[in-house]
């Protein structure tokens, strides 16, 4: 690495930022961590080598620039939200780019492609599209993630199972690559770029403008929510049963997203969205489908933006939502051939019950997935999960302290109680939940079947590896493609 206190290094990055100092913060900034920082994961500290705030894309190349010839890595952050701190800096001496101050919108309506800045929030991304036309593009439900790394590694929600993810609304991207070129990027444009930027967007460069197709917003939803905080771990099985037979339903409506939470103080919720009239809904007949439950909760709203101010209520997101905090987290993809048979939910949901905690706050998400993300080829873009049905994500948070060896030992129990009883099981996970245990497995877990792909195009347009994490694309050793940075 080179010597980051130096003030020639300083110098390129003030240059970079057109001289103004205060765009540019290094390590040894009185009040560095706290100020410019700003970790999410408390448990996993990281000292980047600078932080800028770039106002332009020919200011992020500048940095780009100024990292190659200083032997540093760069990471971009926009809402800083990855779970492992990623999103803020990678690896210790990294150059942190933060993206807000690129909010530039625009909708074009007549083709209803909107223009979105790469440091924009989620919060803000809906009500831009709700004020330029009452549009929408499917998104997760937490307003602080930012688009820049949401629409890079998948970006599942709600609205996914009728719409797909958030990458696959991508059109074009222009992207800063390690060359130090701003380049646009699609299916006929640099393709290969476009390809990998949709999935495994933190290894090859950073988004400064995106190009979406949008959705007419749905003129009406369904909230639900089917509550099972009595009785014992068999009864939380038995409802976890009957939630799996039901979202297994090759016959299932898109317009119906769902999650199965467990939590230590709420018990066992059932909860999401249903795209459509409470007539509708009720024709589903959903709760004849479910084991009687001590509450059921259903109201019809017809306001895109109380449906998607209602997502931000969730319970995981009341607790861990944007506050800092020491966590882990793990995941894990099923497909339609992943159903765990009733024996083996009796087994986990025993082993969840019984097991040692280690004193962390602890909850697991099953998400049903599916749709329209399924209707996507594995190969068309860098995302690989496309056979997936559902999702767990399993989280402990310590608000006390660090997540301790005992607690981590639990969630992968949870894991390992799956996986045993699915000997066919892959064990895919998805990249926008950070699991750093993956170890040198992660990029197969995330990326299936695409890592040698991306590893020939990481190899062609950043053989250096100056876009890179703990976890992102690694070059394709001794490729005839490599080229040397210019």
């Amino acid at each position: 690495m080179g010597n980051t206190t130096s003030s020639p290094f300083q110098k390129c990055l003030e240059s970079a930022l057109g001289g103004n100092k205060d765009l540019v913060a290094v390590k040894d900034t009185p009040l560095f961590q706290l100020s410019h920082v700003r970790p999410y994961n408390l448990g996993i500290p990281v000292t980047p080598a600078a932080v800028t705030y770039p106002k332009t894309k020919d200011q992020i190349a500048a940095i780009v620039k100024c990292a190659v010839n200083n032997s540093l890595k760069v990471q971009p952050r926009c809402g800083g939200h990855s779970y492992a701190n990623y999103g803020i800096g990678g690896w210790d001496n990294t150059i942190v780019v933060d993206m807000k101050s690129f909010q530039q919108f625009s909708m074009n309506k007549s083709t209803w492609q909107a223009t979105i800045g790469g440091g924009t929030l989620l919060g803000d991304v809906t009500k831009r599209l709700h004020d330029n036309g009452k549009r929408a593009i499917a998104h997760g439900t937490c307003p602080q993630v930012g688009i820049g790394g949401h629409a890079t590694i998948g970006g599942l929600g709600p609205s996914s199972r009728m719409w797909g993810s958030s990458l696959d609304h991508v059109e074009e991207v222009e992207v800063v690559l390690a060359n130090s070129t701003v380049v646009r990027a699609s299916e006929k444009q640099n393709p290969d770029v476009f390809f990998a930027m949709k999935g495994a967007g933190a290894g090859f460069g950073i988004v400064t403008e995106f190009k979406v197709r949008t959705q007419p917003e749905p003129g009406e939803a369904v909230l639900y929510s089917y509550t099972f905080n009595d009785g014992d771990s068999a009864s939380k099985a038995d409802a976890f049963k009957k939630w799996q037979k039901l979202i297994s339903d090759p016959e299932l409506s898109r317009k119906f997203a769902s999650q199965y939470i467990l939590t230590e103080l709420f018990g066992a919720i059932i909860t999401g969205t249903f795209f459509g009239s409470q007539l509708e809904f009720d024709s589903l007949n959903i709760t004849s489908r479910l084991p009687s439950s001590s509450g059921v909760k259903s109201s019809e709203l017809k306001d895109w933006l109380g449906i998607v101010g209602h997502w931000v209520e969730d319970v995981a997101l009341e607790i861990v939502g944007g506050i800092q905090s020491n966590f882990y987290a793990k995941s894990l993809a099923y497909t339609d051939k992943d159903i765990i048979t009733d024996d083996a939910v009796d087994r986990l949901f025993t082993y969840i019950d019984e097991a040692d905690k280690g004193g962390a706050l602890w909850f697991i998400i099953w998400d049903l997935e599916g749709g329209a993300t399924n209707d996507v080829a594995p190969d068309a873009t860098a995302y690989g999960h496309r056979n997936a049905l559902f999702y767990h994500q399993a989280y402990a948070v310590n608000l006390m302290g660090k997540v301790n060896d005992q607690t981590r030992k639990f969630l992968t129990g949870v894991n390992d109680v799956i996986t045993d009883a699915l000997p066919n099981h892959d064990k895919g996970a998805y990249a926008g939940y950070v699991d750093p245990a993956l170890g040198e497995n992660s990029a197969s877990l995330y990326w299936g079947g695409n890592v040698g792909r991306l590893q020939r195009i990481k190899a062609e347009v950043d053989p250096l590896d100056i876009f890179s994490n703990p976890q992102s694309v690694r070059p394709a050793k001794n490729s005839a493609k490599q080229r040397p940075m210019v």
